[in-house]
Protein backbone atom coordinates (compact mmCIF):
# COMPACT_ATOMS: atom_id res chain seq x y z
CA UNK A 1 0.00 0.00 0.00
CA UNK A 2 1.91 3.45 -1.15
CA UNK A 3 1.91 6.17 1.29
CA UNK A 4 0.30 8.80 -1.62
CA UNK A 5 -2.88 6.38 -1.70
CA UNK A 6 -2.89 4.55 1.49
CA UNK A 7 -6.74 3.42 0.95
CA UNK A 8 -6.33 2.17 -2.40
CA UNK A 9 -7.32 -1.24 -2.89
CA UNK A 10 -4.06 -3.29 -3.51
CA UNK A 11 -3.58 -7.28 -4.77
CA UNK A 12 0.02 -8.45 -3.52
CA UNK A 13 1.69 -11.61 -4.49
CA UNK A 14 3.64 -13.29 -2.10
CA UNK A 15 5.50 -15.61 -3.66
CA UNK A 16 4.67 -19.70 -3.04
CA UNK A 17 1.00 -18.84 -4.23
CA UNK A 18 0.15 -16.34 -1.49
CA UNK A 19 -2.20 -13.41 -2.35
CA UNK A 20 -2.48 -10.93 0.35
CA UNK A 21 -5.40 -7.90 -0.55
CA UNK A 22 -4.83 -4.48 1.25
CA UNK A 23 -6.79 -1.20 1.57
CA UNK A 24 -10.29 -0.63 1.74
CA UNK A 25 -12.12 -2.66 -0.14
CA UNK A 26 -15.37 -0.30 -0.31
CA UNK A 27 -17.26 1.08 -3.02
CA UNK A 28 -16.61 3.80 -3.21
CA UNK A 29 -12.29 3.16 -2.54
CA UNK A 30 -12.90 -0.14 -6.06
CA UNK A 31 -14.97 2.54 -8.42
CA UNK A 32 -11.18 3.22 -9.69
CA UNK A 33 -9.55 0.09 -10.14
CA UNK A 34 -12.10 -2.09 -10.07
CA UNK A 35 -11.56 -3.84 -14.02
CA UNK A 36 -8.20 -4.34 -13.04
CA UNK A 37 -8.78 -6.07 -9.69
CA UNK A 38 -11.25 -8.65 -11.27
CA UNK A 39 -8.83 -9.55 -13.94
CA UNK A 40 -6.03 -10.20 -11.81
CA UNK A 41 -8.32 -11.99 -9.26
CA UNK A 42 -9.71 -14.16 -11.94
CA UNK A 43 -5.99 -15.24 -13.36
CA UNK A 44 -5.24 -16.72 -9.78
CA UNK A 45 -5.63 -20.37 -9.19
CA UNK A 46 -8.04 -22.50 -6.87
CA UNK A 47 -5.77 -23.31 -4.19
CA UNK A 48 -3.98 -20.00 -3.51
CA UNK A 49 -3.34 -19.10 0.19
CA UNK A 50 -5.00 -16.23 0.72
CA UNK A 51 -4.23 -13.16 2.94
CA UNK A 52 -7.16 -10.42 3.84
CA UNK A 53 -6.01 -9.53 7.18
CA UNK A 54 -4.82 -6.19 6.50
CA UNK A 55 -7.62 -4.95 4.72
CA UNK A 56 -8.71 -1.94 6.69
CA UNK A 57 -12.38 -1.59 5.80
CA UNK A 58 -15.10 -3.97 3.24
CA UNK A 59 -18.60 -3.46 2.50
CA UNK A 60 -21.06 -5.21 0.36
CA UNK A 61 -19.79 -4.57 -2.74
CA UNK A 62 -15.88 -5.32 -1.93
CA UNK A 63 -17.09 -8.54 -0.32
CA UNK A 64 -19.26 -9.38 -3.11
CA UNK A 65 -16.06 -8.41 -5.47
CA UNK A 66 -13.73 -11.10 -3.56
CA UNK A 67 -16.75 -13.85 -3.33
CA UNK A 68 -16.96 -14.22 -7.07
CA UNK A 69 -13.61 -13.96 -7.47
CA UNK A 70 -13.97 -17.39 -5.17
CA UNK A 71 -16.21 -18.97 -7.38
CA UNK A 72 -18.93 -18.37 -4.41
CA UNK A 73 -17.30 -20.79 -2.24
CA UNK A 74 -14.71 -20.67 0.36
CA UNK A 75 -11.31 -21.26 -0.74
CA UNK A 76 -9.49 -24.23 1.20
CA UNK A 77 -6.58 -21.51 2.36
CA UNK A 78 -7.76 -18.29 4.00
CA UNK A 79 -6.86 -15.99 6.74
CA UNK A 80 -9.66 -13.48 7.48
CA UNK A 81 -9.95 -10.99 10.47
CA UNK A 82 -13.52 -10.36 11.96
CA UNK A 83 -14.70 -7.53 10.05
CA UNK A 84 -13.98 -9.37 7.01
CA UNK A 85 -15.30 -12.40 8.02
CA UNK A 86 -18.65 -10.82 9.14
CA UNK A 87 -18.84 -8.77 5.39
CA UNK A 88 -18.46 -12.72 3.48
CA UNK A 89 -20.74 -14.13 5.44
CA UNK A 90 -23.19 -11.71 4.93
CA UNK A 91 -23.11 -11.59 1.50
CA UNK A 92 -22.96 -15.27 1.08
CA UNK A 93 -25.83 -15.84 3.19
CA UNK A 94 -28.29 -13.14 1.56
CA UNK A 95 -27.16 -14.99 -1.81
CA UNK A 96 -27.80 -17.88 -0.21
CA UNK A 97 -24.87 -19.60 -1.22
CA UNK A 98 -23.06 -20.36 2.25
CA UNK A 99 -25.34 -23.55 3.05
CA UNK A 100 -22.83 -26.72 2.20
CA UNK A 101 -24.03 -28.83 -0.95
CA UNK A 102 -27.02 -31.22 -0.61
CA UNK A 103 -26.35 -34.64 -0.17
CA UNK A 104 -27.35 -37.30 -2.61
CA UNK A 105 -30.38 -38.67 -2.24
CA UNK A 106 -30.94 -41.56 0.07
CA UNK A 107 -33.56 -44.40 0.57
CA UNK A 108 -34.69 -42.59 3.44
CA UNK A 109 -35.27 -39.61 1.76
CA UNK A 110 -38.28 -39.91 0.38
CA UNK A 111 -39.39 -41.04 4.07
CA UNK A 112 -38.23 -37.93 5.57
CA UNK A 113 -40.16 -35.71 3.16
CA UNK A 114 -42.88 -37.48 4.19
CA UNK A 115 -42.44 -36.49 7.52
CA UNK A 116 -42.01 -33.22 7.09
CA UNK A 117 -45.03 -32.81 4.73
CA UNK A 118 -47.26 -34.34 7.60
CA UNK A 119 -45.93 -32.16 9.66
CA UNK A 120 -46.49 -29.26 7.82
CA UNK A 121 -49.77 -30.12 7.80
CA UNK A 122 -50.33 -30.85 10.66
CA UNK A 123 -49.29 -27.38 11.78
CA UNK A 124 -51.45 -25.90 8.94
CA UNK A 125 -54.73 -28.05 10.94
CA UNK A 126 -53.51 -27.13 14.30
CA UNK A 127 -53.45 -23.09 13.28
CA UNK A 128 -56.95 -23.32 10.90
CA UNK A 129 -58.71 -25.10 14.13
CA UNK A 130 -57.14 -21.79 16.46
CA UNK A 131 -58.40 -19.16 13.34
CA UNK A 132 -62.02 -20.84 13.62
CA UNK A 133 -62.23 -21.42 17.47
CA UNK A 134 -61.00 -17.67 17.23
CA UNK A 135 -63.92 -16.60 15.38
CA UNK A 136 -66.38 -18.23 17.13
CA UNK A 137 -65.42 -16.83 20.33
CA UNK A 138 -65.36 -13.22 18.79
CA UNK A 139 -69.09 -14.18 17.38
CA UNK A 140 -70.24 -14.87 20.84
CA UNK A 141 -68.60 -12.11 22.82
CA UNK A 142 -70.66 -10.16 19.97
CA UNK A 143 -73.52 -12.15 20.69
CA UNK A 144 -74.47 -9.64 23.29
CA UNK A 145 -73.28 -6.50 21.46
CA UNK A 146 -75.17 -6.03 18.62
CA UNK A 147 -73.74 -2.39 18.13
CA UNK A 148 -70.25 -3.90 18.41
CA UNK A 149 -70.98 -5.72 14.76
CA UNK A 150 -68.62 -4.73 11.65
CA UNK A 151 -71.50 -3.77 9.92
CA UNK A 152 -69.77 -1.65 7.43
CA UNK A 153 -67.13 -4.03 7.13
CA UNK A 154 -69.41 -6.62 6.44
CA UNK A 155 -71.94 -4.82 3.97
CA UNK A 156 -68.27 -3.50 1.93
CA UNK A 157 -66.99 -7.41 2.02
CA UNK A 158 -70.46 -8.56 1.23
CA UNK A 159 -70.56 -6.24 -2.43
CA UNK A 160 -66.95 -7.05 -3.29
CA UNK A 161 -67.30 -10.94 -3.14
CA UNK A 162 -70.94 -10.89 -4.56
CA UNK A 163 -72.05 -8.09 -7.10
CA UNK A 164 -68.78 -8.11 -8.15
CA UNK A 165 -68.46 -11.04 -8.84
CA UNK A 166 -71.99 -11.23 -10.82
CA UNK A 167 -70.93 -11.26 -14.30
CA UNK A 168 -67.73 -12.99 -14.70
CA UNK A 169 -69.75 -15.82 -12.99
CA UNK A 170 -72.64 -15.15 -15.32
CA UNK A 171 -70.23 -15.31 -17.96
CA UNK A 172 -68.62 -18.54 -17.36
CA UNK A 173 -71.74 -20.54 -16.21
CA UNK A 174 -73.42 -19.42 -19.86
CA UNK A 175 -70.59 -20.65 -21.59
CA UNK A 176 -70.37 -23.89 -19.51
CA UNK A 177 -73.94 -24.57 -19.84
CA UNK A 178 -73.86 -24.32 -23.89
CA UNK A 179 -70.48 -26.37 -23.95
CA UNK A 180 -72.18 -29.24 -21.88
CA UNK A 181 -75.10 -28.88 -23.52
CA UNK A 182 -73.77 -29.28 -27.22
CA UNK A 183 -71.34 -32.10 -26.28
CA UNK A 184 -74.90 -33.79 -24.27
CA UNK A 185 -76.74 -33.47 -27.80
CA UNK A 186 -74.35 -34.78 -30.46
CA UNK A 187 -74.76 -38.01 -28.04
CA UNK A 188 -78.15 -38.32 -27.35
CA UNK A 189 -79.12 -37.56 -30.58
CA UNK A 190 -77.28 -40.83 -31.30
CA UNK A 191 -79.58 -43.15 -28.73
CA UNK A 192 -82.79 -41.02 -30.21
CA UNK A 193 -83.09 -39.79 -26.57
CA UNK A 194 -82.72 -35.89 -27.06
CA UNK A 195 -85.37 -35.32 -24.17
CA UNK A 196 -82.93 -36.74 -21.75
CA UNK A 197 -80.81 -33.38 -21.71
CA UNK A 198 -83.07 -31.56 -19.46
CA UNK A 199 -82.18 -34.43 -16.87
CA UNK A 200 -78.64 -34.16 -17.66
CA UNK A 201 -77.81 -30.09 -17.63
CA UNK A 202 -80.57 -30.01 -14.49
CA UNK A 203 -78.67 -32.51 -12.38
CA UNK A 204 -75.17 -31.57 -13.55
CA UNK A 205 -75.19 -28.20 -13.34
CA UNK A 206 -77.73 -27.46 -10.00
CA UNK A 207 -76.31 -30.56 -8.21
CA UNK A 208 -72.39 -30.55 -9.03
CA UNK A 209 -71.49 -27.84 -11.70
CA UNK A 210 -72.92 -24.54 -10.39
CA UNK A 211 -71.38 -25.05 -6.88
CA UNK A 212 -68.20 -26.46 -7.73
CA UNK A 213 -68.02 -23.98 -10.90
CA UNK A 214 -68.56 -20.49 -8.54
CA UNK A 215 -66.33 -21.92 -5.98
CA UNK A 216 -63.19 -22.42 -8.41
CA UNK A 217 -64.00 -19.02 -9.37
CA UNK A 218 -64.36 -17.42 -5.99
CA UNK A 219 -61.26 -19.40 -4.63
CA UNK A 220 -59.10 -17.77 -7.39
CA UNK A 221 -61.11 -13.99 -7.49
CA UNK A 222 -61.86 -13.39 -4.43
CA UNK A 223 -60.05 -15.74 -1.87
CA UNK A 224 -56.65 -14.48 -3.78
CA UNK A 225 -57.89 -11.00 -2.97
CA UNK A 226 -58.39 -12.09 0.85
CA UNK A 227 -55.08 -13.57 1.31
CA UNK A 228 -53.14 -10.25 -0.36
CA UNK A 229 -55.09 -7.78 1.60
CA UNK A 230 -54.18 -8.98 4.99
CA UNK A 231 -50.37 -10.16 3.82
CA UNK A 232 -49.95 -6.64 2.81
CA UNK A 233 -51.10 -4.99 6.06
CA UNK A 234 -48.94 -8.01 7.58
CA UNK A 235 -46.01 -6.52 5.74
CA UNK A 236 -46.82 -2.85 6.36
CA UNK A 237 -47.35 -3.90 9.78
CA UNK A 238 -50.99 -2.19 10.26
CA UNK A 239 -52.05 -5.54 11.77
CA UNK A 240 -49.88 -4.93 14.91
CA UNK A 241 -51.06 -1.22 14.63
CA UNK A 242 -54.49 -2.42 15.20
CA UNK A 243 -53.13 -4.82 17.90
CA UNK A 244 -51.38 -1.76 19.70
CA UNK A 245 -54.97 0.42 19.33
CA UNK A 246 -56.83 -2.27 21.21
CA UNK A 247 -58.80 -3.43 18.01
CA UNK A 248 -59.22 -7.01 17.36
CA UNK A 249 -57.69 -7.47 13.86
CA UNK A 250 -59.95 -10.96 14.01
CA UNK A 251 -63.09 -8.87 14.06
CA UNK A 252 -62.64 -6.04 11.85
CA UNK A 253 -60.20 -8.17 9.43
CA UNK A 254 -61.12 -12.01 9.51
CA UNK A 255 -64.73 -12.24 11.01
CA UNK A 256 -66.25 -9.59 8.11
CA UNK A 257 -64.42 -11.67 5.30
CA UNK A 258 -66.09 -14.89 6.40
CA UNK A 259 -69.54 -13.53 7.03
CA UNK A 260 -69.72 -11.70 4.33
CA UNK A 261 -68.23 -14.74 1.73
CA UNK A 262 -70.71 -17.40 3.42
CA UNK A 263 -73.58 -15.51 2.74
CA UNK A 264 -72.95 -14.65 -0.66
CA UNK A 265 -71.78 -18.15 -2.13
CA UNK A 266 -74.84 -19.26 -2.15
CA UNK A 267 -76.39 -16.51 -4.01
CA UNK A 268 -73.51 -16.67 -6.51
CA UNK A 269 -74.18 -20.37 -7.01
CA UNK A 270 -78.25 -19.90 -7.35
CA UNK A 271 -77.40 -17.05 -10.06
CA UNK A 272 -74.61 -19.25 -11.97
CA UNK A 273 -76.93 -21.88 -12.26
CA UNK A 274 -79.68 -20.53 -13.69
CA UNK A 275 -77.47 -18.61 -16.21
CA UNK A 276 -75.75 -21.51 -17.11
CA UNK A 277 -79.47 -23.46 -17.40
CA UNK A 278 -80.25 -20.63 -19.69
CA UNK A 279 -77.17 -21.39 -22.21
CA UNK A 280 -77.71 -25.07 -21.95
CA UNK A 281 -81.77 -24.11 -23.30
CA UNK A 282 -80.37 -22.21 -25.89
CA UNK A 283 -77.94 -24.72 -27.37
CA UNK A 284 -80.80 -27.28 -26.79
CA UNK A 285 -83.01 -25.55 -28.74
CA UNK A 286 -80.83 -24.92 -31.53
CA UNK A 287 -78.90 -28.54 -31.46
CA UNK A 288 -82.42 -30.29 -30.77
CA UNK A 289 -85.45 -28.35 -31.72
CA UNK A 290 -86.34 -28.80 -27.98
CA UNK A 291 -88.44 -25.39 -27.33
CA UNK A 292 -88.06 -23.26 -24.64
CA UNK A 293 -91.55 -24.04 -22.76
CA UNK A 294 -90.89 -28.04 -23.01
CA UNK A 295 -87.59 -27.42 -20.94
CA UNK A 296 -89.16 -24.67 -18.50
CA UNK A 297 -91.92 -27.35 -17.72
CA UNK A 298 -89.44 -30.35 -17.87
CA UNK A 299 -87.18 -29.29 -15.46
CA UNK A 300 -89.10 -29.08 -12.06
CA UNK A 301 -90.35 -32.50 -12.85
CA UNK A 302 -87.28 -34.03 -13.59
CA UNK A 303 -85.12 -32.19 -10.93
CA UNK A 304 -86.64 -32.73 -7.59
CA UNK A 305 -86.30 -29.38 -5.70
CA UNK A 306 -83.82 -30.95 -2.58
CA UNK A 307 -81.27 -30.47 -5.32
CA UNK A 308 -81.29 -26.68 -5.33
CA UNK A 309 -81.24 -27.21 -1.42
CA UNK A 310 -78.39 -29.38 -1.70
CA UNK A 311 -76.71 -26.97 -3.90
CA UNK A 312 -77.25 -23.90 -1.77
CA UNK A 313 -75.88 -25.63 1.35
CA UNK A 314 -72.88 -26.45 -0.78
CA UNK A 315 -72.45 -22.67 -1.55
CA UNK A 316 -73.22 -21.97 2.15
CA UNK A 317 -70.22 -24.54 3.53
CA UNK A 318 -67.83 -24.21 0.20
CA UNK A 319 -68.26 -20.35 0.30
CA UNK A 320 -66.94 -20.24 4.63
CA UNK A 321 -64.10 -22.59 3.62
CA UNK A 322 -62.47 -20.37 0.97
CA UNK A 323 -62.86 -17.57 3.54
CA UNK A 324 -61.46 -19.43 6.41
CA UNK A 325 -58.27 -20.94 3.99
CA UNK A 326 -57.72 -17.23 2.91
CA UNK A 327 -57.24 -15.79 6.10
CA UNK A 328 -55.47 -18.80 7.37
CA UNK A 329 -52.91 -18.08 5.05
CA UNK A 330 -53.24 -14.29 5.04
CA UNK A 331 -52.66 -14.54 8.29
CA UNK A 332 -49.15 -16.79 8.14
CA UNK A 333 -47.51 -14.16 5.48
CA UNK A 334 -44.26 -12.78 6.86
CA UNK A 335 -42.96 -9.48 6.53
CA UNK A 336 -41.35 -9.90 2.94
CA UNK A 337 -43.38 -9.80 -0.47
CA UNK A 338 -41.82 -13.29 -1.40
CA UNK A 339 -43.47 -15.00 1.44
CA UNK A 340 -46.82 -12.58 0.25
CA UNK A 341 -46.94 -14.00 -3.30
CA UNK A 342 -46.02 -17.58 -2.00
CA UNK A 343 -48.68 -17.72 0.86
CA UNK A 344 -51.45 -15.99 -1.95
CA UNK A 345 -50.44 -18.46 -4.70
CA UNK A 346 -51.05 -21.50 -1.72
CA UNK A 347 -54.13 -20.11 -0.61
CA UNK A 348 -56.15 -20.54 -3.91
CA UNK A 349 -54.75 -24.20 -4.50
CA UNK A 350 -55.59 -25.44 -1.14
CA UNK A 351 -59.08 -23.90 -0.91
CA UNK A 352 -60.04 -25.18 -4.74
CA UNK A 353 -58.59 -28.60 -3.20
CA UNK A 354 -60.60 -28.31 -0.46
CA UNK A 355 -63.52 -27.59 -2.02
CA UNK A 356 -63.25 -30.90 -4.61
CA UNK A 357 -62.03 -33.16 -1.40
CA UNK A 358 -65.26 -31.82 0.33
CA UNK A 359 -67.93 -31.87 -2.71
CA UNK A 360 -66.30 -35.73 -3.15
CA UNK A 361 -67.81 -36.33 0.42
CA UNK A 362 -70.82 -34.57 0.33
CA UNK A 363 -71.25 -36.46 -3.32
CA UNK A 364 -71.03 -39.70 -1.34
CA UNK A 365 -73.19 -38.84 1.76
CA UNK A 366 -75.67 -36.95 -0.72
CA UNK A 367 -75.85 -39.78 -3.16
CA UNK A 368 -79.39 -40.93 -2.52
CA UNK A 369 -80.90 -37.44 -1.73
CA UNK A 370 -83.00 -35.52 -4.82
CA UNK A 371 -81.91 -38.36 -7.60
CA UNK A 372 -85.01 -39.66 -9.20
CA UNK A 373 -84.86 -43.73 -9.70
Amino acid sequence: MSAAEPTAPQLELLGEGRVALCGHWSHRDLTRSIATLRRALARLPRDTHWDLTSIGRMDSFGALVIWRAWGRTWPPHVALSPVVREALDRVAAARGESLPPQPRPRMTAALVLVGEGAFRLGRHATDFVALLGRIALDVMALAGQPGHWPLREITANLYKVGVQAMPVAALVGFLIGVVLSYLSALQLQTFGADVFIVNILGLGIIRELGPVLVSVLVAGRSGSAMTAQIGVMRVTEEIDALRVMGVSPYVRLVLPKVVALTLAMPMLVLWTSAVALLGGMVTADLQLNLGYGFFIQTLPRVVPPSNLLLALVKGLIFGLLIALVACHFGLRVKPNTESLAAKTTASVVSAITLVILVDAVLAIVTRRVGVPY
